[in-house]
């Protein structure tokens, strides 16, 4: 018996020792493979000057958050086209900043970035299902493809109106406030208004966010998501093992359940609706076609519908994607034409002229505003709401200049040094609406103006966008002159989108 057991401890041991050996030898040869892609990624970067880097922080100690989009500006007026920036010792991204090399890497397919993904995957997923920002390869293509009829433009016609509404409510409150004589905070009265128009859009469900704080779980958990996503990208928390132990992290889970709780209970019961109603067009003859009913009913080549992960995953991806996004686009517009008088008019004369007596806006109406789409666009690129993209490079790939990149490099597309390189705009810092004429348009580089980013993965709803953009511009000019607030300049802070970190104040004085 004991000869059993000595027998018994000693192939135990064995096993133990031999685990352990192979353990070692996977662990050494992760390390040799480590270093060699990083021995071949550092020779690449070397063709690429940048500025000079501390052997342990990179590039860290020389940035801080206020300041890193003016930076990125500067940096690349010294190093052209794109360099080097180092997260530490070991983790480099290539910055670009020029059009030329934009254009080249936005025209591959399949690339995404697995950091971002790690981020907000939990916020957008429970596994198996993926929206349109984190999907890549075949099952991107058929949900891009499935998703497209959503944003047809005889579905955006409905939400015009819808759009209206939402404005109507948050020019109401200001008009409240203003009786104070005191400036406006537009960032979150503007946020909680496009989260207001979105879920009227999505999911037909008509809110009093606007009004009433705490007026319903999910608003909240939205509200709190789109915090939680911003803080989380500014410290790095991408690891939910070290994040999840935090109170934020904590907070970040329950938000995600409250979520998606939500979204599954709406899909089940629009479901029910469908299959009792039979056709499509029934609903339709009802009310407004929404978003959910689209994705409800469309199929792939096959016949086959989205799953129900699927369905979740895309409903979440619209809402998250598409409310903060839109939101900063609005806020940065108003602050713009609050500091060119002339500009503002000029857009109020043309939106009166289009209207006549009416307070409302009509589909009709957004195609007649030329030069209010001029002041849009130059505000997006003068604050895009995305101010920089990364991008995973599944291959290689050589710029224009013969200088190329391996597989598995990051990249990070710096939108806002783009739209403020001078190689490209003239006088760049200056808001020159006339930039988007048509002749002044014509020339210039196809991926010089990426508000919504460009190639196959561009933003399938910027058209959305733009409408609502056009929609709060119009009422709010209707309604008010909109002057700065000299004491309380915005500070620019990229977090998933380009915030103020005081607040976008403005003054407004009523039209009468």
């Amino acid at each position: 018996m004991a000869s059993l057991l000595d027998n018994i401890a000693r192939s135990s041991a064995v096993i133990l020792q031999l685990s352990v050996v192979l353990g070692v030898i996977f662990m050494l040869l992760k390390v040799v493979q480590f270093y060699q892609e990083r021995k071949k990624l550092i020779k690449a970067l070397e063709a690429f000057p940048g500025p000079p880097k501390h052997w342990l922080y990179g590039h860290n100690h020389l940035i801080t958050a206020d300041k890193i989009l003016y930076k990125m500006v500067s940096w690349g007026e010294e190093y052209p086209y794109a360099f080097p920036r180092w997260l530490g010792p070991v983790l480099p991204s290539l910055v670009i900043h020029h059009p030329e090399y934009a254009k080249s890497i936005l025209g591959q397919t399949g690339n995404h970035d697995p950091c971002l993904e790690e981020l907000i995957a939990p916020l957008l997923i429970v596994s198996p299902g993926r929206g349109l920002l984190i999907l890549d390869g075949t099952k991107w293509f058929q949900h891009r493809k499935m998703l497209t009829p959503a944003f047809h433009y005889d579905v955006l016609k409905s939400y015009v109106a819808l759009m209206s509404d939402s404005v109507k409510v948050m020019l109401d409150k200001w008009e409240k406030k203003n009786i104070e004589r005191k400036s406006v905070e537009l960032f979150q009265d503007v946020s909680l208004m496009t989260l207001d128009s979105i879920m009227k859009c999505a999911f037909s469900y008509n809110t009093n966010c606007q009004t009433q704080s705490n007026s319903n779980y999910y608003i909240r958990a939205v509200y709190d998501l789109s915090y939680l996503v911003s803080d989380r990208i500014q410290t790095f928390s991408y690891k939910d093992v070290f994040y999840d132990l935090t109170r934020k992290g904590r907070d970040f889970r329950d938000a995600c359940k409250l979520a998606h709780t939500h979204t599954d209970k709406v899909v089940k019961e629009r479901k029910m609706l469908l299959s009792s109603e039979k056709e499509l067009d029934k609903i339709q003859k009802k009310r407004h076609l929404d978003f959910l009913d689209i994705l409800l009913c469309t199929k792939d080549a096959n016949g086959v519908g989205l799953s129900d992960e699927d369905l979740r995953a895309e409903v979440d991806t619209f809402m998250f994607e598409g409310h903060d996004t839109t939101a900063s686009g609005i806020s940065w517009l108003l602050y713009c034409l609050s500091l060119y008088p002339e500009y503002q008019q000029q857009c109020r004369e043309e939106i009166q002229g289009i209207l006549g007596d009416r307070d409302t806006i009509e589909w009709e109406d957004l195609g007649k505003m030329t030069y209010t789409t001029m002041c849009i666009k130059e505000s997006l690129r003068l604050f895009p709401p995305v101010p920089s993209v990364s991008r995973y490079l599944s291959k290689s790939v050589t710029f224009s200049d013969g200088r190329s990149l391996p597989a598995g490099c990051q990249v990070g597309l710096n939108i806002f040094a783009i739209h403020r390189n001078r190689d490209v705009w003239e006088d760049p810092e200056v808001y020159n609406p006339l930039r988007f004429s048509p002749e002044n348009s014509a020339q210039r580089h196809s991926h010089a103006f990426l508000p919504f980013s460009a190639g196959s993965r561009n933003c399938i709803g910027q058209q959305f966008a733009m409408n609502e953009m056009k929609v709060a511009l119009a009422l709010t000019l209707l309604r008010f002159e909109l002057y700065p607030n000299p004491s309380k300049p915005p500070t620019l802070i990229p977090q998933i989108i380009l915030r103020s970190s005081n607040g976008i104040h403005l003054h407004l004085k009523k039209i009468h």
